[in-house]
């Protein structure tokens, strides 16, 4: 894969150029050994001395597949797909990564299946944004390293800006609110707890629907805990509707954890436009909020 950026202003070296334009220490060290960097069209090494209006190109050699995942045939449902990003929207019960409940129909293997039907050079997929087995809605993926590395950055910076859907049980009695506590695992059991010792987690809510049993809210993460929104809002003695491992009650046929990540949003660094994707509710959550209407 070919990258080109022109150099604007002074620099001092190739490698704080390209750090600039993103590329990580790990992938600048990866490119020194596999790929291959021209200034103008001449092949160079990273000793080269840049001057303003030169052309500086990168050739990362090509990600394949790793043989050890398997291959599913399922398809996807991509909400958007170019050189750097894929974008799915995810069901609920389909895990993200392999693992030992599941190595053979997860996210990644039918990335990998899509990946190989449409021949694409770059075949290891980057999760970026990974959801709980049972939660639903949008995984962004980063199609190469430079793209993992620039996607980190941002996150890192709060640059993305991710929203959640979730019911939860009870009337909250503030309209918006943040949930400022850490986080850390319950050593006897597999749920998240808010502790002292834990890390820091902050998460943030407004309330969009009210009803007799439950709550509507949209959350916006500013940290990435596991289990955040479930365990905070279990803190709050309101657990999701549906979340059996933090205490949630059964009700309008919601068998899983109500959360669902609505919408995804971020200023794409390759391109500077702004990019929004969204997920529409699956038919479980329109079934629970009809439910909830009617009572």
């Amino acid at each position: 894969m070919r990258l080109t950026w022109q150099v604007t202003t002074p620099v001092t070296s190739l490698k704080r150029f390209l750090t600039q334009q993103g590329i990580s220490h790990r992938v600048f060290s990866d490119l020194k050994q596999h790929g291959t960097i021209f200034v103008n069209e001449q092949v160079v090494t990273p000793a080269v001395t840049l001057q303003v209006g030169d052309v500086v190109a990168v050739e990362l050699p090509a990600e394949v597949a790793d043989p050890a995942v398997a291959t599913s045939t399922t398809p996807l449902t991509v909400l958007f797909e170019n050189r750097d990003w894929l974008v799915v929207d995810k069901s609920a019960g389909l895990n993200v990564v392999p693992g030992p409940a599941n190595r053979t129909d997860t996210l990644v293997n039918r990335i990998k299946g899509h990946w190989a039907e449409i021949q694409a050079e770059n075949q290891v997929p980057h999760i970026l944004t990974r959801l709980d087995r049972f939660t639903s809605g949008v995984v962004w993926v980063a199609r190469h390293r430079l793209a993992n590395s620039l996607a980190s950055q941002l996150q890192a910076h709060h640059q993305v800006d991710k929203r959640y859907l979730a019911v939860v049980s009870g009337q909250l009695t503030r309209d918006h609110d943040v949930i400022d506590e850490p986080l850390a695992s319950d050593p006897t059991g597999y749920n998240q707890m808010v502790s002292p010792a834990g890390k820091p987690a902050r998460t943030e809510y407004w309330v969009r629907a009210r009803f007799d049993q439950a709550t509507v809210v949209e959350v916006k993460l500013h940290t990435g805990r596991t289990h955040q929104i479930r365990a905070h809002f279990a803190y709050l003695d309101h657990p999701l509707v549906g979340d059996e491992l933090y205490g949630g009650p059964q009700l309008g046929g919601m068998t899983r954890q109500a959360l669902h990540a609505h919408t995804l949003a971020f200023m794409d660094p390759f391109t500077q436009e702004q990019r929004t994707f969204e997920s529409t509710l699956p038919a479980d959550w329109q079934q629970l909020i009809a439910q909830l209407r009617s009572e």
